[in-house]
Formats: structure tokens, C-alpha cells, sequence
């Protein structure tokens, strides 16, 4: 192994040591068109007293601390004083609904929760009675809310004025305690094919990652972060928050995507991580908008400065890339891979980078981590990466990971050069009437790089024939109807006139002249509104539930299935 087994108990101390009063994070201030900056000391200071206050308040080594908030400066801070604690992180997302955060609150077996807002301790309250008796809960914002007869604690209550001489006696205790095999923390699966599991991750685990994530990228000290994707998911917790820990660089935190391009401009941020759909809104609102190649004054492209001028990679995760984004990004100066990986591998299995890159693949394994192909194609990895287990599912444990091989339940194909391609998942594969195995994540990525298509789900498991149900995009649709001169007279008559249908018919036929003809999609629906996390329809990282969908629109589905004409 190139990397020595650590714990992020020592990178804390590390970053704070060596970064003294140099710039550590960037938090949003006031409507989040300022930014406060706080040094490295200044930060160690904070979560060194919130250590001792978690410590005063309880919380014991291997205790279950869960998080429910938005991205924000005391998640951090609440992260980190829990490592140095000793304690085991237990972050929820903040979008999903009280009977899911009730399920995960009692599933681990917590007995300290963190919440963001009254609003979040509001939706926590509503499902009470489903919540395990003895909780003490916390909340950075101020509320007069009770859960279960216990009142909800200012989390600056906390907070103890802690000496240099106790601050040190913490963190070396907590150095000389806390091992790398020790978990860390707990995050639950999207649920995407089923109920979430708790994945349970060592300090080895997220700092063995972290680590490979730095040295693929050759990221330095110098480098600004900027991280909007959700703190709770493991790609921005390890591949943010924990390299920037590693290297000791600079971390901005951006509140929400809606402010992605703003801080960007503010920031002047060197790498960002996101999701495709991220991706592919900036290529579509530039291109729309005809601002492609160099922007006024001919030193960058308008892409640059959109992203505030010192960009130098972007790495997308959590889906498929389309190829075209990609190719956009590239052309205009900002080189944009993917990488490849599942909460369960902590989570970073492959990554390509702006000096190995082959576009459509999800690049080589990161240093110290194996891939291999198993008999039926599924991809295999081993290496520090790979969880220590479910919490308490032993039985799936034992399913998922075989002589050390994590089992990722994705499809994949490695070329002579090592680069990964993932080309489906075994549970999303559909089986047709005929027996034909079809991805749809692949088809619904080429139907993706129409700029008429929002969304789209491809549905067809056991049918004799593939469909879609596709969301339209709404201002892209409306253009092509005025240019056109379609007469509708209301949103919901355009998505069943027979010149849009025709118009989506030419274009999810254009988009998949290259799939075979089983993979063909013979009839369509378009819908009135798109899939939404609220309506539980997508993970948190914007992934389709397919099951959900097919539940939420079952009438829609037979009703292309119902006549085969």
C-alpha cells in the first residue's frame, strides 16, 4: 500500500498545525453575498470546544451522533468535534421526509441529534412517535419546539471555554485513541432499489480515499474548494471536506446549487465537484444563450468566467456524464471528468483527470484500490476503500463483500489501458418480454443531450417493447412551439399535440440511431411535471427511485402500454 493507514482525528490536527493563521473556509454570511473567512487556528479553537462541550454533554466514544442539516459552517464544525470526541457521525439528508429521518435515527441507534432549523426540528416532531425515547437534541438555529417532552438545546450551549492545556489533552487523547480500523461514521444508501442500509466507514476507510482523490487530481495547498453537493453524501464529504482536510488547502461553502454561479464569481474557486445535472445546465444556458468560445476582451471563454476565472477541473459523480457536456467543457478551457464510485467504497473506485482522460470512461482506479470485471460483467474492487459492512446486517455484509471483493452491483467494462467504463446497473437492468437485457441509464443519457428532454425514465422490464416518460424542457419546448408556430394554447395541450409529439419523436429517434433496435423506444408520454426529491422520486443526489416512479405514474405507463398500435 502507497498510503500508511491514519485516522481524520490526525488530519484535524495536521491541517490546523501546519495552516496556523493562513486561510482554512469560506461560510456564506447574511443573503450569502459575503463570505467570512476563518483561519486554520481560528477553526481548530471551535471544534476543540465543541469537542469538550460533546464530551460535558455525554456523548461517549462509538456513540451514534446524527446530523440533519444543509450545508452550512456548523456541519463542519459538528463533523470534525465528533471524530475528536471519538464519536460516530451519523449525517442524514436534510431533504428527506420525517418518517425516513425517523427510520435512520432509530436504525442506529442515536442518542445525540443536530438539527439545522426550526423547520427541521418541525418536520422531526411530526414523526415522534416513531423516534426512540432519550434523545438529546440540539439546533443551530434558535426554536421553541419540544420533540417527545425533550426541549430542542441552542447548539451554543454547548460550546466550553476550553484552555490550550485541555484543548491539547482532547486532541492527543483522541490521537492517541481513536484507530484506523475505528468507524467513523455512518451514512445510509439513496434506496434507490430498496430500503437504505447504514454503510458503515472506518477512518482508514474516508482517509485512504481522500488521500488517492488528492494525488489523482495533484491538488495543492493553493487550491480553493467550492462544495455545494450535499455534505451528507459521501462524494462530497470525502472528495471535499476531507481532501481539503488532507491537503490544508481552502474550502468555500456554497448554501445551495441555486447559488453555485454567484459564489463561483465571489470565490474564484480552482475545483468543483458536481453531478451531471449541474454540468449540463451550465452547457445548456450558455449555448442557448450563444456564449461559446472567447467571452469580451478575448483572454478567457464566457465558460471561465462563469466559474469565476481560475477553474482548472471539474469532476462530475453520481451518474452518467453525457459525452457532449463533456466535450463543451473541454473546448472551453474547463477540463471536466468523471469519476466513478458507491457510498460503500467511501467513495472513489476510479477517477479520470485532466491529464488521463478518455471520455465516456470513468478513468483508472485511484492509487492502492483494485477493479476487476467479474464472469458476468459486474464490477469488483478491493482495497482500504471498501466498508467495513451494514450496520447490523450481517447477512447483506456478507452478500456484498466476497473475499474481500465489494460486489457494486454495477456492470463495467475495462479497456487494455485500465480505464473503467460503467455501462449499467444489475438492479436497474431491464428484461424485456423477449429476453433482452437493456441499460437504461445509458439510453436515458443519450436522450439527455436533447435540449427539448429535462428528464427521462425508459420503462419496458418484461413488456414487449421499451417506452419513456419525459419531462420537457420547459423553456427550450416553448421556443421550438413560437418558432414554429404550433397553436396550443396551455402547457398541458402542448404535451399531447401532435407537432410536439412529433417533435420529441424526431428527437429520441436522432438521439438513439446509434442503440440497437431492441433498445429503440417505440412509444413515449410526455409529463406535466418532473421527478422531484420532495416527491421522493429522486435520492438526494438527483439518482431516479425508479420503483417510486413507476408507482407515482402508473397510470400514465399503462396507458402506453394499453393499446400496442
Amino acid at each position: 500500500m502507497a498510503n500508511q493507514p491514519t485516522t481524520l482525528v490526525k488530519f484535524i490536527a495536521d491541517a490546523v498545525a501546519r495552516g496556523g493563521g493562513k486561510p482554512a473556509l469560506y461560510f456564506p454570511v447574511g443573503d450569502g453575498a459575503n463570505f467570512q473567512s476563518l483561519s486554520w487556528t481560528d477553526l481548530g479553537q471551535e471544534v476543540h470546544r465543541l469537542a469538550a462541550g460533546l464530551q460535558r454533554a455525554g456523548v461517549q466514544p462509538g456513540d451514534r451522533v446524527v446530523q440533519i442539516s444543509e450545508n452550512r459552517y456548523e456541519w463542519i464544525l459538528v463533523d470534525l468535534a465528533i471524530h475528536i470526541a471519538r464519536a460516530v457521525h451519523v449525517a442524514v439528508h436534510a431533504t428527506l421526509s420525517a418518517r425516513q429521518i425517523a427510520h435512520q435515527i432509530s436504525d442506529c441507534q442515536a442518542r445525540f441529534v443536530f438539527l439545522s432549523t426550526a423547520d427541521q426540528a418541525a418536520k422531526l416532531a411530526s414523526a415522534e412517535k416513531d423516534l426512540p425515547r432519550g434523545l438529546q437534541f440540539y439546533s443551530y438555529e434558535a426554536t421553541e419546539l419540544e420533540i417527545n417532552a425533550q426541549p430542542v438545546t441552542p447548539f451554543t450551549d454547548l460550546f466550553t471555554a476550553a484552555g490550550k492545556d485541555s484543548a491539547r489533552l482532547i486532541v492527543d487523547e483522541a490521537i492517541d485513541r481513536t484507530k484506523p480500523d475505528d468507524l467513523a461514521t455512518i451514512l445510509y444508501t439513496s434506496g434507490t432499489t430498496g430500503e437504505a442500509k447504514g454503510v458503515m466507514l472506518s477512518h482508514a476507510n474516508l482517509t485512504s480515499n481522500a488521500i488517492a482523490s488528492c494525488n489523482a487530481f495533484e491538488t495543492a495547498i493553493e487550491d480553493v474548494r467550492l462544495t455545494w453537493l450535499p455534505l451528507s453524501h459521501i462524494f462530497a464529504r470525502t472528495c471535499d471536506l476531507y481532501t481539503w482536510l488532507y491537503r490544508g488547502s481552502q474550502l468555500a461553502i456554497c448554501e445551495s446549487r441555486e447559488k453555485i454561479i454567484a459564489s463561483c464569481q465571489i470565490i474564484q474557486p480552482t475545483l468543483l465537484n458536481g453531478v451531471p445535472y449541474f454540468f449540463e445546465k451550465v452547457f445548456r444556458g450558455l449555448s442557448d444563450n450563444g456564449k461559446v468560445g472567447p467571452a469580451e476582451g478575448g483572454e478567457q471563454t464566457h465558460l471561465q468566467k462563469l466559474l469565476g476565472g481560475n477553474m482548472r477541473a471539474c469532476c462530475s459523480g453520481g451518474a452518467a456524464l453525457p459525452n457532449h457536456v463533456a466535450e463543451f467543457f473541454n473546448r472551453e478551457g474547463v477540463p471536466l471528468v468523471q469519476g466513478y464510485g458507491l457510498t460503500e467504497s467511501s467513495p472513489v473506485i476510479s477517477t479520470a483527470t485532466p491529464t488521463q482522460n478518455k471520455l465516456g470512461t470513468v478513468g483508472p482506479a485511484v492509487e492502492d484500490v483494485e477493479i476487476r470485471i467479474a464472469d458476468d460483467g459486474e464490477i469488483l474492487t478491493r482495497g482500504p476503500h471498501v466498508m467495513l459492512g451494514y450496520w447490523r446486517r450481517p447477512e447483506e455484509t456478507a452478500v456484498a463483500i466476497r473475499d474481500r471483493w465489494l460486489h457494486t452491483g454495477d456492470y463495467g467494462e475495462l479497456d487494455e489501458d485500465g480505464f473503467l467504463t460503467v455501462t449499467g446497473r444489475k438492479k436497474e437492468l431491464i428484461v424485456t418480454a423477449g429476453g433482452k437485457n437493456i441499460a437504461p441509464v445509458f439510453l436515458e443519457s443519450l436522450l439527455a443531450e436533447s435540449p427539448l428532454v429535462h428528464q427521462s425514465i425508459i420503462i419496458g422490464d418484461g413488456r414487449k417493447f421499451l417506452s419513456a416518460l419525459i419531462v420537457p424542457n420547459p423553456d427550450n419546448l416553448r421556443s421550438e412551439i413560437i418558432s414554429r408556430r404550433i397553436p396550443v394554447t396551455s402547457a398541458a395541450e402542448a404535451l399531447v399535440h401532435p407537432s410536439v409529439l412529433e417533435l420529441y419523436r424526431q428527437q429520441i429517434d436522432a438521439r438513439l440511431s446509434c442503440a440497437a433496435d431492441c433498445e429503440q423506444i417505440r412509444k413515449f408520454a410526455l409529463l406535466p411535471r418532473g421527478f422531484t426529491v420532495e416527491q421522493e422520486e429522486l435520492t438526494p443526489t438527483l439518482k431516479l427511485r425508479r420503483s417510486v416512479i413507476h408507482e407515482h405514474f402508473a397510470a400514465e405507463i399503462e396507458a402506453i402500454y394499453a393499446n400496442p398500435s
